[in-house]
């Protein structure tokens, strides 16, 4: 195939994608399934040839995701429930103060992120947002911009969420690697994107707290005194990313031969898997939230039960992105893709940024656009053969791309706009703003790690 037959194949594949999605409103998991194979028909792949590869693609993919993304969410739900949440807002908030209350909240929002997924941080916070608001005065933007900031740069950076998570499994990237740069590039983005850019638009766009959203939210707020303490809490959400990180940093001090390989770094490099991290998290979150403070064995299994349907979702959809990764692969396309980017100057971290941005822009998911774009980036990566931490700055470009541009396609920007109380016009200005400065610093953030690694 010629370089422009390669792209029309995977410009047909990604169109019948949005098509299918926008127009038709078909689920994202039948519609990459279908447009993957339409890749591999278009390839020239024996059709019997196409199905082999959407089951190992899907099989191959799941193996991992199914397990990480159901125990991350079995955790979340545990964490939200016993308000685990509120906790760490109120401790920030009471340790930062009235006047850099900003600051706590967008650290609230970076480290709330981790366990619970953006809209539901959005609804347990949001009677907090609105007291502040009241007792300052400020725009509700003061403090919701930078709270959002530091939702919508975890969500999208930091594993154990599901988009990360999803595109670390299809590029075949250390998750050790994924959180350390994640928290790097992440942290001073979320701080642009949150404080900083809070302040300026909370001067230009004053919203007080809607009333139709006070009441029935006041009635939710805890009382501070009968939450779990802030350090339980720290501690929790602490101890996966910490496994995780030990055993990835074992793994390439063994590797280098600077640590013989004992049963110690064994032991670590178990314990710090992704499924023994979680599986631990998940534990200790059963028995300190949970047992610990009078939930009966029902009510924590209903909650275990409850945290899968979300979860089940994304599973299937990553599944799905496995598939197209695997086709491909499968059809030759990926080598080919290889050598033609190769000849070009487009490096891939920006291509891969550039990949995720058009799905995301076009059609609103940012889970589907971080699945689409490392779906087509992973076939090319497998030859260009890169290291642990580009491999992981990739993921990071990716995830940077699929938040650009947030509009009406998008369940994010109704949330935000209902929670706020904002039009159409205000919600632009200051959501849509704020998630284009996290897609373009965590570009600018990624291309700068890669010159030092």
């Amino acid at each position: 195939m010629s370089t422009a037959q390669i792209l029309i194949t995977v410009i047909a594949g990604v169109s019948l994608l949005l098509i299918m999605v926008l127009k038709f409103k078909i689920s994202a998991f039948i519609s990459l399934l279908v447009s993957s194979m339409l890749v591999g028909i278009l390839s020239g792949m024996p059709l019997e040839d196409i199905l082999v590869s959407i089951q190992e693609g899907m099989g191959g993919t799941l193996g991992f995701v199914a397990v990480v993304v159901g125990l991350g969410a079995i955790f979340g739900q545990i964490l939200e429930s016993s308000g685990g949440a509120e906790s760490l807002a109120h401790y920030l908030v009471k340790k930062f103060g009235t006047d850099r209350a900003s600051w706590a909240m967008v650290l609230t929002g970076f480290i709330v992120a981790i366990p619970v997924f953006l809209d539901v941080g959005l609804v347990i916070l949001a009677p907090i947002l609105y007291a502040l608001s009241r007792d300052t005065k400020r725009s509700l933007l003061y403090y919701g911009i930078p709270l959002l900031a530091g939702l919508a740069v975890t969500h999208s950076f930091m594993p154990p969420t599901p988009g990360p998570i999803a595109v670390s499994d299809i590029l075949e990237a250390q998750l050790g690697w994924v959180i350390f740069f994640g928290f790097l590039l992440g942290l001073p983005t979320a701080i642009i994107a949150g404080p900083i850019f809070g302040k300026y638009i909370a001067g230009k766009i004053n919203i007080q707290p809607p009333e139709d959203m006070i009441q029935p939210q006041a009635d939710k707020e805890s009382n501070p005194e009968k939450l779990p303490s802030f350090r339980s809490i720290a501690l929790l959400i602490a101890v996966p990313l910490v496994l995780i990180l030990v055993n990835t940093f074992t793994s390439v001090l063994v590797d280098k031969g600077i640590f013989p390989k004992t049963l110690l770094t064994d032991i670590l490099i178990f314990l710090g898997h992704p499924f023994s991290a979680l599986i631990i998290a998940a534990l200790l979150a059963v028995y300190f939230l949970g047992i610990r403070r009078g939930k009966s064995r029902q009510e924590l299994l209903d909650l275990s039960n409850k945290a899968l349907g979300p979860a089940g979702i994304i599973i299937l959809v990553t599944g799905a992105g496995g598939v197209l990764k695997q086709i491909l692969v499968d059809s030759g396309i990926g080598e080919m893709m290889a050598q033609s980017i190769s000849d070009s100057a487009l490096p891939p971290i920006l291509l891969a940024w550039i990949l995720a941005a058009i799905v995301r822009v076009t059609q609103g998911s940012a889970t589907v656009a971080m699945i689409t774009a490392a779906g087509i980036m992973a076939p090319v990566l497998s030859f260009i053969n890169p290291s642990d931490p580009e491999l992981a700055l990739i993921v990071i470009s990716i995830a940077s791309g699929a938040t650009l541009l947030s509009h009406v396609n998008d369940s994010g920007f109704w949330l935000v706009s209902k929670y706020f109380g904002m039009d159409e016009k205000q919600t632009l200005r200051s959501w849509t703003m704020m998630e284009s400065i996290i897609a373009l610093c965590g570009l600018a953030f990624t291309m700068l790690a890669s010159l030092f690694v």
